[in-house]
């Protein structure tokens, strides 16, 4: 699955003097948070004058409403393809995979997610309803039931695939795997599908000799 490029380090003369400004803001503001950074470290970061950034987004303020509509535009490309790709039934592993390892969009979606604006409303509400449409997929076709209140449910999915998503790199640090690779998807599975099935009591699934796998 090729990767969408988001806030990515290549040079500027890939790219016009705005949307370097704009990716250095994404990164700078993923790592030390809007409030934490001035124009002119973003200036610095991306090799312009802060009289250019001003130039280009009128304000810090500015800068951040792109910064918010550029994400939202890279999740709108990246949603788009995972429907397209077939059915979606992990949220974070179609995330996962369309980003980089080094996109700074993880750090910045928590921010964005948690802070009180109108980009990270509408985008929340967007994954909802792909999280909606992944578990109609699933009660469609046998893997899941709907529960007594899908919508509950539907958010109950994308809150965990969320979560897993943004702490990917401090669950790695715990468990040793990177929850979202292949090995680490087998391992993250087999639990999240035996604490579904039977709760915190389970043991696990069992092979069909009864032992427990």
């Amino acid at each position: 699955m090729r990767s969408i490029d988001a806030g990515s380090s290549r040079g500027a003369e890939d790219r016009t003097s705005r949307a370097v400004i704009r990716d250095e803001a994404l990164r700078l503001f993923a790592e030390h948070g809007v409030d934490g950074v001035s124009v002119r470290q973003i200036a610095a970061a991306a090799g312009v004058s802060p009289g250019l950034v001003v130039h280009h987004f009128g304000s810090k303020e500015g800068l951040r409403e792109e910064v918010d509509l550029h994400v939202v535009a890279v999740f709108d490309r990246m949603l788009k393809a995972a429907v397209d790709g077939g059915a979606v039934t992990s949220l974070a592993e179609a995330m996962a995979g369309q980003l980089g390892e080094e996109s700074p969009v993880p750090g910045y979606l928590s921010r964005m997610l948690s802070a009180d604006g109108d980009a990270g409303r509408e985008l929340f509400r967007r994954l909802f309803e792909l999280s909606r449409r992944a578990l109609a997929g699933m009660v469609g076709s046998g893997e899941a039931a709907p529960g007594r209140d899908p919508a509950v449910r539907a958010a109950f999915l994308l809150a965990n695939d969320l979560a897993v998503f943004l702490l990917r790199r401090r669950l790695e640090e715990v468990i040793g795997v990177d929850p979202l690779s292949a090995a680490g998807l087998e391992r993250w599975s087999h639990e999240v599908l035996a604490v579904y099935g039977g709760g915190l009591r389970a043991e696990g699934a069992t092979d069909g000799e009864g032992a427990v796998r």
